[in-house]
Parts: structure tokens; sequence; C-alpha cells
């Protein structure tokens, strides 16, 4: 018997991935802009920057503090949510995988082996439900923890672009 909160989310796996990859992808195109920028920023004001530039060049600190508590948070909330029972279902039903596999082998009769290799596939298929259901939630922690960086990286890289 499935436990309904143990099946996949109608959610493609490789599909969360990429989108999360995608999202990373743009946090570091816009992290290499705003380095790039600031950079060339600090290398022009010399030792004794402007007013403006001393503002930006605090507030580059402040919002990489900023972000990264952000997403500890965010990481943390979700992790909440993602207790240990689900790598602990992952754990139990591949176990079951494996004990079943051993008892197709050690049938003693055709009958028997029939029975047992349907027993081994509803244990593969459970197994590989609730890693279905470990994977979708830890890209949903790794998301999490990436959104508030992302925000802030391609926000600044759009506000110094129009610099």
């Amino acid at each position: 018997m499935v436990r309904s909160s143990r099946r996949a989310k109608p959610v493609n796996a490789l599909a969360a991935w990429a989108d999360l990859a995608l999202k990373t992808s743009e946090m570091m195109l816009a992290s290499a802009h705003v380095i790039g920028h600031r950079t060339r920023r600090m290398a022009s004001a010399g030792p004794l920057p402007n007013a403006r530039d001393q503002r930006e060049f605090k507030l580059m600190g402040q919002e990489k503090v900023d972000a990264a508590g952000e997403s500890a948070r965010a990481m943390g909330h979700q992790l909440s949510h993602l207790n240990l029972r689900s790598g602990l279902d992952v754990w139990n039903d591949t176990l079951s995988a494996g004990q079943a596999a051993m008892s197709v082998a050690s049938s003693r009769t055709v009958g028997e082996a029939v029975r047992r290799q349907a027993q081994l596939r509803r244990a593969i298929k459970r197994a590989g439900g609730s890693a279905a259901v470990l994977s979708n939630a830890t890209v949903q922690v790794a998301r999490r923890g990436l959104e508030p960086i992302h925000a802030k990286a391609t926000a600044n890289a759009k506000r110094l672009a129009r610099r």
C-alpha cells in the first residue's frame, strides 16, 4: 500500500533540476556583471572614494550578509518540511526492493518466482516513488536558498547597468 504522503508530485524531476540550473546560471551571469562593474568602480575611485562610491561599497558587504541570512532562513524553513522521514522512506523502500530481488533469486518453483517478481516490481515502484519525492523536496530546498541571492544579484545587475 502506497501512502498518499509519499506519492511523487506530478513534477518532472529533470525539469525541476534544469530550472534550478537555469536560475543558478542567471544568478552567476548577473554576479559576473556586478563584480566587473564594482571592480572597475573601485579601481577608478582610488584611495579616496567620493560619497556615492562609499555608499555603493558599503552596500556591497551588507547586501551579501542580508542575502545569505535570507537564504539560510528560507532553506531552514523548507528543510523543516522535508523531515527525516523522507530519507528513511527511500532507505526502507530500497532495502525492501533488495530483499524482494533476493527472494526471487531463491524461488523454488516457477509459480513462486512469478509471485515474487510481482512483489519485486511493486517494491521497485515504491522505491522509485519515494526517491522522486525526496528529489523534488531537495530541489525545493535548493531553490528556496537560491531565491534571495538570485533576486539580489539580478536586481544589482539591472541597477548598475543603468549607470
